[in-house]
């Protein structure tokens, strides 16, 4: 059973209505603080840490003077675009004293849907979680129109916690977890501690209403709970209003845990293998060497391309002598890729005209 205590990276989701005070609009500055402390405990012990945090639209109506109801889609892009700065600043402010950077990450539905976009998604991320910063993800609904939004942050965080290849997902509610039934109207509910498997029976379970200012519901965690689990990552939920909710949690406080169906990596490798590959690439045999050793593709390696594929489409390895190693990612467009075949990675600025990707297919985009 995945814990906090043992999770290598985690992906906290953090709802407006603990970061902000609904009859104030104001940033909940004191939980703010604890919370941060919180982060640097983990990170000081080597666990990356991924932040999505709602909050922008929530800030912005109190910096524009606007109403505590639901807004029309112009006015929550203003709010969003206004209160986004500040909350930015909120977190940095908060994790600074502690030495942790952060850096501001806005996303759509899109991002994650196109598999171009998606990767770049994955390599910015990853790239900064490797600078040792704390990225703050939100929804970009400053652009983001009702075709291409996630419309809530627990399952934007269960696709982030995919995209990362996190082991714990922490969504932050105002309730402890999941119920037979909804507690406030049913005294004789009662909360499961674990949730091996979603059944329609506990989708049923499920209500519908959210916080004040928040949009999620029980029916948004589950979804989450899906995606996450299925990636290989396990989910918690519990309340998070209180101080320190994640040593809290770390304490045994109340909680449901979602089980992963595998681990991260094992289901990432599923996700690749499953797809149709759209082109594929031939290899020489210090490269196969390389690929089996669970390194990635560089451009010397290959020697041939056929098809014509995009960046980010699924292609076929096969070495000289006929044997499929397997299939990965491809970082570069078939024209491209041809082009830089045989070549160093240094060269292929040169090559194209442009700055390029060092890796053809990076090893954490490949199943061999």
């Amino acid at each position: 059973m995945a814990t906090l205590s043992n999770a290598r990276r985690v992906v906290v989701k953090i709802g407006s209505a603990l970061l902000v005070d609904r009859d104030t609009g104001a940033l909940r500055t004191t939980w703010l603080a604890s919370i941060a402390e919180d982060i640097a405990r983990l990170r000081a012990r080597g666990t990356d840490v991924v932040l999505v945090s709602s909050g922008s639209i929530a800030l912005g109506r109190g910096i524009l003077g606007l109403p505590m109801t639901e807004l029309p889609l112009e006015q929550s892009q203003a709010a969003a675009a206004a209160g986004q700065i500040r909350l930015a600043r909120a977190w940095e402010e908060a994790l600074a004293p502690h030495g942790q950077i952060t850096a501001q990450v806005l996303v759509t539905l899109e991002d994650s849907a196109d598999r171009r976009r998606y990767l770049n998604s994955r390599a910015t991320l990853e790239t900064l979680i490797g600078f040792g910063a704390v990225p703050i993800v939100n929804e970009n609904d400053t652009v983001a129109t009702d075709e291409i939004r996630y419309g809530d942050n627990d399952r934007l965080a269960a696709q982030v916690a995919a995209t990362v290849g996190a082991d714990v997902l922490v969504l932050l509610s105002d309730v402890d977890g999941l119920y037979t039934g909804n507690p406030n109207d049913d005294p004789s509910a009662t909360r499961f501690d674990v949730v091996s498997q979603i059944t329609p029976e506990i989708e049923a379970m499920a209500g519908d209403a959210g916080s004040g200012l928040s949009k999620g519901g029980m029916k948004t965690k589950l979804l989450a709970a899906k995606t996450a689990t299925a990636s290989g990552c396990a989910m918690v939920i519990c309340h998070g209003a209180d101080l320190y909710p994640l040593k809290r949690l770390e304490e045994g406080c109340a909680a449901t845990w979602f089980t992963p169906q595998l681990d991260p990596h094992a289901a990432r490798k599923r996700w690749i293998s499953a797809m149709k590959p759209q082109g594929e690439v031939i290899v020489d045999e210090g490269a196969a060497v390389a690929l089996r050793a669970g390194k990635s593709l560089l451009p010397a390696g290959l020697r041939g391309v056929e098809g014509d594929f995009g960046r980010g489409d699924p292609i076929s390895i096969r070495c000289t002598t006929g044997e499929t190693l397997g299939q990965g990612l491809s970082r570069y467009t078939a024209p491209e890729a041809r082009a830089i075949a045989g070549h160093k990675s240094q060269d292929i600025e040169e090559i194209l005209g442009y700055p390029g990707r060092a890796v053809l297919i990076h090893r954490d985009d490949m199943a061999v």
